[in-house]
């Protein structure tokens, strides 16, 4: 199978741990990927493609998954709101937490999945962990096999997505209220 990744937009965002089991219950990785290995630098999380096709280079840079890690207050209910009323309460409560890791899929193509060797199929396993996040939405375009197909994944969900050719509205022909700078008589 050949693939390739012309659109993606995530906003995904889960669990570093859920992450993390996932690749430890030894997912069905694409048949083009050997491992995932898992790098965290700072509040990085980088998960690297490693080729089952020994014959690609060694230096040649695989796709990897860039991932934000951000700490986030999670609360068992929901906290008091600012404001509201404040009479059955005579002492402060306080609700229990924890602060939780997430690992935060956020922003383009080039953003989120990186490096062209194996990009299809590493958009394959970022498909695969949307499908475990409870917040944010994945969208794509990718050719497989000389067809276009859309993905749209909204909170682990799968939903309808269609690829339609609409005009750009950046692209208009000058003429309409914008200046047209080539033939402009004040300009020499």
């Amino acid at each position: 199978m050949t693939g390739r990744v012309y659109r993606l937009h995530s906003t995904l965002e889960l669990p570093l741990e859920d992450v993390k089991e996932y690749f430890e219950d030894d997912p069905d990785l694409p048949p083009e990927i050997a491992d995932v290995d898992i790098t965290r630098r700072n509040n990085t999380l980088i998960l690297k493609a490693v080729a089952a096709d020994e014959s690609l280079s060694k230096y040649t840079p695989t796709a990897q998954l860039k991932a934000s890690v951000t700490e986030t207050r999670v609360y068992e209910e929901e906290p008091p709101r600012a404001g509201g009323p404040r009479w059955g309460r005579e002492e402060e409560e306080e609700i229990p937490s924890e602060l939780v890791e997430f690992a935060c899929f956020k922003g383009d193509r080039e953003t989120v999945l990186q490096n062209t060797a194996l990009q299809y199929p590493m958009f394959l396993v970022l498909r695969d962990i949307a499908r475990l996040a409870e917040k944010g939405t994945l969208t794509a375009i990718t050719e497989v096999d000389g067809e276009l197909e859309a993905t749209r994944i909204v909170e682990g969900d799968d939903r309808p997505a269609k690829v339609e050719v609409v005009e750009n509205p950046t692209q208009k022909q000058s003429g309409g209220n914008g200046v047209n700078w080539r033939d402009n008589k004040f300009i020499s």
